[in-house]
C-alpha cells in the first residue's frame, strides 16, 4: 500500500482537528452531557471513520478497504471492554460527573499518543523480524482462553497500576478537587490535583489494553497507515460513547466470550501467516508451510461482525430474561 506524505499530513491533521473540536467545543466548559448529544456526537464520530473507510476503498481498493474496516470493528469492540475499566477508575476517584469528559479526553489523548509509539514499535519490529508473527498469534490465544475463563466476571474494584503509583510517589497530591484544575499552588509548593491523577490512569489504563489491541489490528492489516488510522478512529469517539452506553455495560453479560472468539481467530490467522513467511530453521527446516491456506480479509471482517451480533443479542436477551424473573444483573450494580 503506497501512502503518499501528504495523505499521513492530510489525516494526522484531520485528527488533530477533531482533537480540537472536542476540547474548545465540548470540555472547555464543564458539563454532563445528555444521552441525546452523546449519541449525536458519537454518531458523528462512526460516520468520520465510515468515509475514512470509503476513502480507502476508492484510492486503494476494496482489499485495504476491508483491513481497515476489520481492524476499526475490532478496535471499537475492544474498546468497549476499556469502558468497564473507566467506569471503575471514575467511580473509584469519584470524579464528579461534570468533569468526566475533560477527564476522559485528556486521558484518550494520552493514549493515542502511546498507541502511535506502540503501532510505531510493532511495525519496525514486523518489517525486520517475520518471526514475531509467531508471538503475536501465540498471545492472542492466550488472551482469548484467558477472557474465555474470565466469562462475566469483572473486577468491581480498581487497582492503581505502577505508573499511578509512581505518581503518587514522586509528586505531592492534593485530597480534594479544586474545580478541573490539574496543578495547584499552596502555600507556595505546587501540587497535582486527583483530576491529573484519575487522567494519568485512564492513559496508562488505556495502554494496558493496547498490549492486546495492537498485535490483534496487525493480524488483520500489517499497513502502519491502516493501524493508526483504525486505533486512532475508535479512540476519538470512546468519550461519547462512554457516556452513551454508561448505563448499557451491565447488559453486555456475554461480551467478554464474543473477544475471546475474536482474538483467539486472529491468533490463529497470525500463527497461520506466521508459518506463510516462516523463517524459524526449527521449523519445517526454515521453509514456508503452506498446508493451511491463509485467511482471507472479507472472511475475518464477516467473522468479527458476526461474533459481535450473536454477543450483542445474546447478551440482551438474557439481561431481559433475568429481568423479568427478577434475578440481579450479573455485572454488578456500577
Amino acid at each position: 500500500m503506497d501512502v503518499p506524505g501528504w495523505v499521513w499530513v492530510a489525516t494526522v491533521a484531520a485528527i488533530l482537528a477533531m482533537l480540537v473540536v472536542d476540547y474548545v467545543g465540548h470540555v472547555r466548559t464543564p458539563h454532563a452531557p445528555t444521552l441525546k448529544e452523546s449519541a449525536w456526537w458519537s454518531l458523528a464520530y462512526v460516520a468520520v471513520a465510515v468515509a475514512f473507510g470509503g476513502l480507502v476503498f476508492a484510492g486503494w481498493g476494496s482489499q485495504y478497504g476491508g483491513e481497515y474496516f476489520a481492524g476499526y470493528i475490532t478496535e471499537k469492540s475492544l474498546s468497549v471492554d476499556n469502558l468497564f475499566v473507566f467506569v471503575l477508575i471514575m467511580t473509584s476517584f469519584r470524579v464528579p460527573r461534570e468533569h468526566q469528559q475533560r477527564v476522559l479526553l485528556i486521558g484518550i489523548t494520552i493514549a493515542l499518543v502511546l498507541r502511535t509509539i506502540f503501532i510505531l514499535a510493532g511495525a519496525a519490529l514486523i518489517a525486520n523480524f517475520a518471526w514475531i508473527f509467531y508471538v503475536f498469534g501465540a498471545f492472542l490465544v492466550w488472551t482469548a482462553i484467558a477472557q474465555a475463563r474470565a466469562g462475566t466476571d469483572h473486577d468491581e474494584e480498581f487497582t492503581e497500576n505502577a505508573v499511578l503509583r509512581l505518581t503518587r510517589r514522586v509528586f505531592r497530591t492534593t485530597d480534594d478537587y479544586v474545580d478541573h484544575r490539574m496543578t495547584v499552588r499552596i502555600d507556595g509548593k505546587r501540587y497535582i490535583t486527583p483530576m491529573l491523577i484519575v487522567m494519568v490512569a485512564i492513559g496508562s489504563a488505556d495502554l494496558l489494553f493496547a498490549v492486546d489491541s495492537i498485535p490483534a489490528i496487525f493480524g488483520l492489516t500489517q499497513e502502519t497507515f491502516l493501524v493508526f488510522a483504525a486505533n486512532a478512529f475508535s479512540l476519538l469517539g470512546l468519550r461519547q460513547l462512554y457516556f452513551l452506553v454508561d448505563g448499557l455495560l451491565d447488559r453486555l453479560v456475554f461480551l467478554n466470550y464474543g473477544l475471546a472468539a475474536i482474538l483467539g481467530f486472529i491468533g490463529l490467522k497470525l500463527i497461520i501467516h506466521a508459518l506463510h513467511t516462516n523463517e524459524l530453521p526449527f521449523v519445517n527446516g526454515g521453509q514456508h508451510v503452506e498446508a493451511i491456506p491463509e485467511i482471507p480479509t472479507s472472511y475475518s471482517l464477516a467473522f468479527i461482525v458476526v461474533v459481535l451480533t450473536i454477543t450483542t443479542v445474546a447478551s440482551l436477551l438474557k439481561t431481559r430474561r433475568d429481568q423479568r424473573v427478577g434475578l440481579p444483573a450479573e455485572r454488578g450494580d456500577r
